[in-house]
């Protein structure tokens, strides 16, 4: 969904597990090696056209690596309470809420 905003991450590959497969993202994408953590929460979403997704976002307190710009339009570090201003896609919107609202430590 291009012009969209989004938090980094993607599909897990068979036989993969989902702290793998986002270290395998976080290097795809920005080229960084990622301490990853705990599972902060998950969600499922299910959009208008029936295709539904479960996400999976945990806890990053640490990476080794440039931070390298791979494959979005552009990146940004921000707030949490600057989040909603982003225009995220529909799927990510639930965590961009919590983490606005400080229900969720960053």
């Amino acid at each position: 969904m291009p012009l969209k905003w989004e938090f980094p991450g993607g599909k897990i590959e068979e036989g993969e597990q989902p702290r793998d497969a986002l270290r395998r993202e976080l290097d795809e994408e920005l080229g960084i090696h990622a301490n990853v953590g705990d599972e902060v929460t998950r969600f499922q979403h299910e959009y208008p056209s029936g295709n539904s997704v479960e996400l999976r976002f945990y806890d990053v307190k640490a990476y080794s690596g440039e931070l390298e710009n791979r494959i979005f339009r552009s990146i940004r570090w921000a707030q949490p309470s600057e989040l909603p201003s982003f225009d995220f896609l529909e799927a990510d919107l639930e965590l961009v809420k919590d983490l606005a609202n400080g229900k969720l430590a960053p």
